[in-house]
């Protein structure tokens, strides 16, 4: 099965882009504009890093104090989803990389 995938990447590689091969686009955004983007992405990427750190230890918090006066809450619950989101923000860049390279 690999091999036949190979196969159909290897010939639509070859093809030419009019008759249905893989186009390859060409980046025609100013360069000024990229930095500024790629900085704004950059600001944004450790925001969201440090948001599922403070979230992580947050929860964390909420748990001891909970242990500590005997309630029981459903603190597994948040921690899976802050760690779903810390997932989610450690792979968005990677993912639109894969994606549009």
């Amino acid at each position: 099965m690999s091999s036949l995938l190979l196969e159909a990447s290897n010939i639509l590689v070859a093809a030419p882009a009019p008759s249905g091969g893989v186009p390859q686009p060409v980046s025609n955004a100013p360069g000024e504009l990229t930095g500024k983007v790629n900085t704004v992405l950059g600001i944004v990427a450790w925001a969201g890093t440090a948001a599922g750190v403070l979230g992580v230890l947050v929860t964390g918090a909420m748990m001891a104090v909970s242990l500590k006066r005997g309630e029981s809450s459903e603190h597994m619950s948040r921690l899976g989803m802050v760690l779903g989101g810390c997932v989610l923000v450690a792979t968005a860049g990677p993912l639109v990389s894969f994606v549009f390279a």
